[in-house]
């Protein structure tokens, strides 16, 4: 194997992480690994301002346990996101960032970081066109089932060499980068951009509490019949439906963990009863939520 990437230094080096996180695990350590990094952490219920220096680093984040309220500044304003198992997050390279939180439930993360170097390189065999790592980032932050797979995986890998960690970070870095692609038109107004991703991602961080049409239209900066006829011109439904929707999928996932009566599943997922949780959860799936855990 030649030509691998490695880090120069450990990505944040010379950040004080330990006030915040404990590392239960280090691929660097446990496994050799240098084409990529893989991290678990256990956070501390409570923060009040974590400053994080930029790094160049593609580094992605996968909350795998907790329930933490996520507020994150980096250009003056705070913008705040439930961290639940399932959530992605992507750091902007180059962009410093500052958090706090507060955890209801323990909080634990699965974080991989990617060097930049064969995120450069990846990126050139792309064609050398322009990314847009905002775009790449709110892409990752609205779902991507396939980074949470792939980190997961990595997650659960107990043995492999390197050429197992490079082959990851290449599909890694290829598939991310791909959504940040800048298409070389984007003027028309219903055109897949920015915005949807992150409406999408407001959407998801807002499933349990009131979220209105004009909230989400104010957030990505458009007239509400404006973000009605252009969301579901990229996306083929109503903001209305696709809210539900991504509500029924979270009802899914928390019927399938087993924890939680229906009653307090249709409260956690914005539903104003067990009755609208059951409707809606029929009309998209169906089955009731009661026949859906049976099954």
């Amino acid at each position: 194997m030649c030509d691998v990437p490695d880090f120069d230094l450990e990505p944040y080096a010379g950040f004080d992480a330990n006030p915040y996180v404990e590392r239960t695990f280090s691929s660097w350590d446990r496994l050799g690994w240098r084409s990529l990094l893989l991290q678990r952490f256990q956070h501390t219920a409570r923060a009040e301002s974590v400053a994080l220096p930029a790094t160049e680093d593609l580094h992605l984040m996968l909350t795998v346990a907790g329930d933490a309220s996520m507020e994150t500044r980096t250009d003056g304003r705070w913008r705040q996101r439930r961290w639940i198992p399932g959530r992605l997050e992507m750091a902007v390279p180059g962009v410093a960032s500052v958090r706090r939180y507060r955890s209801v439930v323990p909080l634990r993360t699965l974080q991989v970081h990617i060097p930049y170097v064969s995120v450069a390189r990846t990126a050139e065999q792309l064609g050398g066109a322009r990314i847009d790592y905002e775009r790449m980032a709110a892409a990752v932050a609205s779902g991507d089932p396939l980074v949470e797979h792939t980190l997961r995986s990595l997650g659960a890998a107990g043995e492999g060499d390197d050429l197992y960690a490079e082959s990851a970070a290449t599909f890694l870095a290829v598939h991310v980068l791909t959504r940040g692609l800048r298409p070389p038109e984007e003027s028309r107004p219903g055109a897949e951009g920015p915005w949807v991703h992150k409406a999408v991602a407001m959407m998801r961080d807002r499933l349990g509490g009131p979220l209105t049409v004009a909230d989400v239209a104010a957030e990505v900066g458009f007239s509400v019949y404006h973000f009605i006829r252009v969301f579901k011109d990229a996306t083929g439904q109503t903001p209305h439906r696709y809210l539900t929707r991504l509500r029924v999928e979270e009802a899914q996932r928390l019927l399938r963990a087993d924890g939680l009566s229906v009653a307090q599943i249709a409260t956690r997922c914005g539903f104003g009863s067990p009755g609208s949780l059951s409707t809606a959860f029929l009309r998209h799936t169906g089955v009731r939520p009661s026949a859906y855990r049976d099954q």
